[in-house]
């Protein structure tokens, strides 16, 4: 039981943590590496897909309390190579969306997301299904900090637009 709860909390965090750290790497280092970016608007749908296809069908239930096999690495790197697709738009150069698009596309994702995970709740594995949503939890801390740099800088965009033309600073 252990081994499924680490596995599923570990495939939340490859897609929360793991991944915006590869696409903030990828976009500091190889700029031109998101050349194959998707647009905001397929990245999404097509990313809530391939997470619930590798996180639900096949159910993994059947051989992780044994521990890991050496199949497991292939759908956590499809997951992974997805999820950087995913935060491309968000963390990416490219194809990045504006602040109020960044913090939308995260806010409509999450529960989205999460869906998979409820799923797992709701067919009886609750400790997979919890253990995937607890894991998933650092992308609900990125989109609050995406928020409220947006936020601080409409407030310093709005007080530069009030202040006089010709006043000190």
């Amino acid at each position: 039981m252990s081994w499924h709860m680490a596995h599923m909390a570990g495939m939340g965090l490859l897609v929360a943590v793991a991944a915006p750290a590869v696409t903030i790497l990828l976009a500091r280092f190889a700029p031109g590496a998101d050349r194959w970016a998707v647009p905001a608007w397929a990245a999404l749908p097509g990313f809530v897909l391939l997470h619930a296809a590798v996180t639900v069908w096949p159910d993994h239930r059947d051989h992780m309390p044994m521990g890991p096999s050496p199949h497991d690495a292939v759908p956590a790197l499809v997951l992974l190579a997805g999820a950087v697709a995913f935060w491309a738009p968000v963390l990416g150069v490219r194809r990045r969306l504006p602040d109020a698009g960044r913090t939308l596309y995260l806010f409509t994702a999450m529960p989205l997301l999460d869906l998979a995970g409820v799923y797992r709740v709701a067919s009886g594995d609750q400790a997979g299904g919890l253990s995937m949503i607890v894991g998933m939890l650092p992308m609900g801390l990125a989109m609050v900090v995406i928020t409220w740099n947006w936020i601080g800088s409409e407030e310093r965009r709005a007080a530069l637009a009030e202040t006089p033309a010709g006043a000190d600073r």
